[in-house]
């Protein structure tokens, strides 16, 4: 009697329950990685999260799993490649734009995510978009624009994008890089064992940086609004959100998983103005909607 496979069982309930949950961890990882950013540099910002993030992934796969599976030369290159883009590039590019932005305003550029990941499929695993698909490209791209020129659709390109956006970006692609590639270190490894190994790939590329920042980190920095916000980013932000995605990613593949990080800038927006007291601008509600309904028209299988 041969048993049915995980992609042929439709996904339970508590799948997307969990799907759910993280764009909501992680909108509240904008004001957590704000409270950070404006105290250390982003990679010693970024070391103090994985730190954490790698303590609490080891410990839960010594419980759940036994410990980590001993890897073969593929699973090594591809969770470096996790490691290289989720973890280190991309927390580079997010305390980088936060140092630089207000959370709720960066939240909504990361609504561009799930179309970068989705001309990536396209571009590197020959997915064909239809004209539809274009068309929530399109969408998505006007809404990011709106946000960033905050309603002024004429001013120019130089004057609209500045440091934090052009970073904020990097971080979107970094991001794409890390879900694409996560499709194929998934193969022969879980999503827990997979996410361990790329946080302690990342944390130790991080470490390097963080040697030449060690100059600029006062002791004052670390204030409890620091730490609480260290442990929200590594218990939560990290190692269960983390794992989580990786087990979408893993159950429905990347297009599919992709779609739910369109609530990402939905909370990261609503958190930044009710905890942080940040300004809800009319160009961030009108561009925030027209980009979410891009992102969920380019998503559609």
């Amino acid at each position: 009697m041969s048993v049915p496979s995980l992609a042929a069982s439709s996904p339970p309930w508590s799948l997307y329950a969990r799907l759910v949950a993280v764009p909501a961890i992680w909108g509240g990882t904008f004001i957590a990685g704000r409270v950070i950013a404006l105290a250390l540099p982003p990679a010693f910002g970024s070391v103090l999260r994985y730190l954490v993030a790698c303590v609490a992934l080891l410990l839960a796969a010594r419980w759940l799993e036994g410990g980590l599976p001993r890897l073969d030369r593929r699973q090594m290159l591809v969770t470096f490649g996790l490691g290289a883009t989720g973890i280190f590039a991309y927390n580079l590019f997010f305390l980088g734009a936060l140092a630089q932005l207000p959370a709720s305003r960066t939240s909504l550029i990361i609504a561009l995510n799930p179309v970068v990941t989705i001309c990536g499929a396209a571009w590197l695993l020959h997915e064909r978009l239809s004209l539809k698909r274009w068309l929530g490209v399109a969408l998505a791209l006007a809404g990011v624009w709106v946000v960033i020129t905050r309603g002024d659709l004429t001013a120019a390109l130089g004057q609209s994008i500045g440091l934090g956006e052009m970073l904020m970006f990097g971080g979107v692609c970094a991001w794409a890089a890390y879900t694409l590639i996560g499709r194929v270190a998934l193969k022969g490894l879980t999503a827990l064992a997979a996410t361990t190994y790329a946080s302690l790939w990342g944390t130790a590329l991080l470490m390097i940086v963080a040697v030449f920042e060690l100059p600029r980190v006062e002791a004052a920095a670390f204030s409890p609004q620091v730490i609480v916000s260290a442990l929200y980013l590594g218990l939560l932000g990290t190692a269960l959100a983390f794992v989580w995605y990786s087990q979408g990613v893993q159950r429905l593949g990347p297009a599919r998983t992709v779609v739910f990080n369109n609530l990402v800038p939905v909370f990261g927006a609503c958190f930044g103005v009710l905890l942080l007291g940040e300004p809800l601008l009319t160009s961030m509600l009108v561009g925030g909607a027209v980009a979410v309904t891009g992102v969920m028209l380019a998503s559609r299988p």
